[in-house]
């Protein structure tokens, strides 16, 4: 994003007038407003905040300034303005757009109490002109000033701690982004201010971004490991939140970029006829508005979505909307890889893939395959993947993956995961390993912000309800929980004991090196649009086995797969590509007749390709 999306904001706005008891005297909501910082004639800050195209802005200058940010990723802040006896309430801003700005805010503020503040007298005496004009975005003196500032706090605070004086240690637990409570004038963390969200995109991951921002249609695509997930999830930040709908094919995604099911959102079974769905959608209230006050709808997890299904909700968009344009005008942006997992079939009819739909090309305006991989960095691996992908199999690459049935994939006492078709394998393998272990075992149950939600998390966040754990028991993190320390989902680790504390929690050796206590994290499923329950529990899950489907998304450190009894188009694919080296794969009796992948796919994906061609030659010349 350009500079000056760091400094403005567009957002829904109530202000709050207050007297000196902090009691409301006056309130006024604005739909349609934008806040942007300046600054005047005497280098002090000012919020500008306008209304509308017809009404005067208002503007503010900023001395004593509390921002609460405990509910920042749906796209809702406030900013109490003490010296003014203002409160701003902000709500449906895009997340990414609200953290930059209070980023921004945060350490030019600490850098004007570093130059000090201006007297009444002295501003009465200066006799400057009138000046306004638009702050500059952060640069390395301000940081520099923020990090001595930072410094200076630690240094006083071990002093004070010396001495004998308790005073709650300066942490990075006190930065505006992780608290529900802020004065602005403490900067946010080292690494928060230096890496903003798009420094770390890819010239063509900018590119689909571009694309987004000018209203297009997109399906994004990309092997495994292209970043599609991590792009997502800055799609879902630059978008005003009470009018974006994310939703995935599958629970377990839609947990992961903190979502919905597809199911939940449409609010129809797949087997219901047309005419009784639209019925259906429209009798209920909340589905309804969910469609009608959607504007963008994010999709991801596209491939095992079946392409009648897909007709169908585009039927009832342009039926529930009263719009004859495609899906009644909604924004799409779909996210999936067709040669992954295909729609799943629970009769003989086989299903046809999304693109196969009869809506797909007039819904669809942009495609976009995304190429660097980021997972696997050795080329050979890469390429095999590569070629695996488009169902193609030469002797090089056979001799490769059988090579890897002499590798040793045991470290420090973690063995690879078995990654399994079958769900009834997985369990049994878990169970009978988990047994084999001696000690006690404890077990780990869910708390749960609502037991009405009970059985919505238990159908769509399997493995996490109960889960039971010994002394040696080998896990895999089900979370990114520290992504500098390689504990991302997938991480693979062993139980080697349980902490002495009143909630006696896992502590974990991992193959990437740290040994950790594992806490309670919170997982979130929207059940609809303003519905959103949250489960705790251990981001941790038995590891012994994994299955094919499961593991979708996942990073395996170490990894050993038997493929003789694949039976989907695919799904070797998916297997092979959790490895992150030919180190940690471990592929035991590997046979090229388990590798395929659907004719239709490879006729789509050509022709994507060619189309692709011509926008990747602008880019680079660009």
């Amino acid at each position: 994003m350009d500079n000056c999306s760091e400094l403005s904001l567009n957002c829904h706005v109530h202000i709050e007038n207050l007297n000196e008891r902090q009691e409301i005297v006056k309130r006024q909501k604005y739909l349609k407003a934008s806040l942007s910082l300046w600054r005047n004639e005497f280098r002090e800050i000012v919020i500008l905040l306008t209304k509308s195209a017809k009404l005067e802005p208002l503007k503010y200058v900023l001395q004593d300034v509390k921002i609460h940010s405990k509910f920042m990723k749906e796209g809702k802040s406030t900013l109490i303005l003490a010296n003014h006896n203002v409160r701003l309430l902000l709500s449906n801003c895009p997340p990414a757009d609200l953290k930059r700005f209070f980023q921004v805010l945060s350490v030019k503020l600490a850098n004007f109490k570093v130059n000090g503040k201006v007297s009444q007298r002295k501003k009465l005496l200066a006799g400057l002109p009138k000046a306004f004009e638009e702050i500059s975005p952060i640069n390395e003196k301000d940081i520099n000033t923020v990090n001595n500032m930072r410094k200076e706090n630690e240094i006083k605070i071990n002093e004070k701690a010396a001495g004998g004086k308790r005073k709650q240690p300066f942490s990075d637990q006190t930065n505006m982004t992780s608290g529900s409570k802020q004065t602005a004038n403490v900067p946010p963390s080292k690494k928060r201010m230096l890496v903003l969200p798009t420094d770390n995109l890819s010239i063509e991951q900018k590119h689909v971004l571009k694309m987004i921002k000018r209203g297009k249609n997109v399906f994004l695509t990309g092997s495994a490991g292209t970043g599609k997930s991590f792009l997502l999830r800055h799609i879902i930040g630059m978008l005003p939140p009470s009018h974006t709908a994310v939703i995935a094919s599958t629970g377990v995604a839609a947990c992961h970029i903190g979502g919905m099911t597809l199911h939940s959102f449409v609010g129809i079974k797949e087997s219901m006829p047309f005419n009784q769905a639209i019925t259906c959608v429209r009798n209920h209230k909340v589905v309804a508005r969910q469609w009608k006050t959607c504007k963008h709808l994010i999709i991801d997890e596209i491939s095992m979505i079946d392409a009648d299904f897909f007709d169908c909700i585009e039927a009832i968009a342009r039926a529930v909307r009263g719009s004859t344009d495609p899906f009644g005008g909604i924004q799409l942006i779909i996210c999936g890889d067709f040669f992954q997992l295909p729609p799943v079939s629970k009769s003989t009819v086989k299903k046809k893939f999304c693109f196969q739909a009869k809506s797909w090309q007039k819904c669809i305006e942009y495609n976009w395959e995304l190429h660097k991989i980021y997972r696997q960095t050795d080329d050979r691996l890469i390429q095999v993947l590569q070629d695996i992908r488009i169902g193609k199999c030469d002797p090089k690459s056979i001799a490769l993956l059988k090579a890897t049935a002499s590798n040793k994939t045991e470290h420090n006492g973690i063995t690879a995961t078995k990654l399994c078709t079958h769900i009834k394998t997985v369990k049994q393998t878990n169970e009978y390993y988990l047994h084999q272990l001696s000690g006690d075992s404890k077990t780990f149950q869910a708390i749960d912000s609502s037991t009405a939600f009970s059985s919505i998390l238990d159908k769509l966040l399997p493995d996490t309800q109960s889960i039971e754990l010994k002394v040696g028991a080998q896990v895999m993190l089900t979370k990114n929980i520290d992504v500098t320390n390689g504990l991302v989902n997938g991480a693979r680790g062993i139980v080697v004991s349980f902490t002495n504390t009143e909630v006696r929690i896992p502590v974990i050796r991992f193959l990437s090196g740290p040994e950790k206590a594992i806490k309670y994290e919170s997982y979130s499923l929207k059940i609809s649009s303003d519905i959103t329950a949250f489960r705790k529990q251990l981001p941790l899950k038995l590891a012994w086995a994994i299955s094919i489907h499961k593991s979708q998304g996942m990073s395996l450190d170490c990894v050993e797969m038997s493929l003789s009894r694949v039976f989907e188009n695919g799904q070797a694919y998916v297997a092979l590509s959790r490895a992150k080296s030919l180190k940690g794969l471990r592929v035991l009796d590997f046979n090229a007749s388990c590798v395929r992948s659907s004719v239709d796919v490879l006729r789509f994906y050509r022709h994507l390709r060619m189309q692709q061609k011509c926008e990747i030659r602008a880019i680079q010349s660009f």
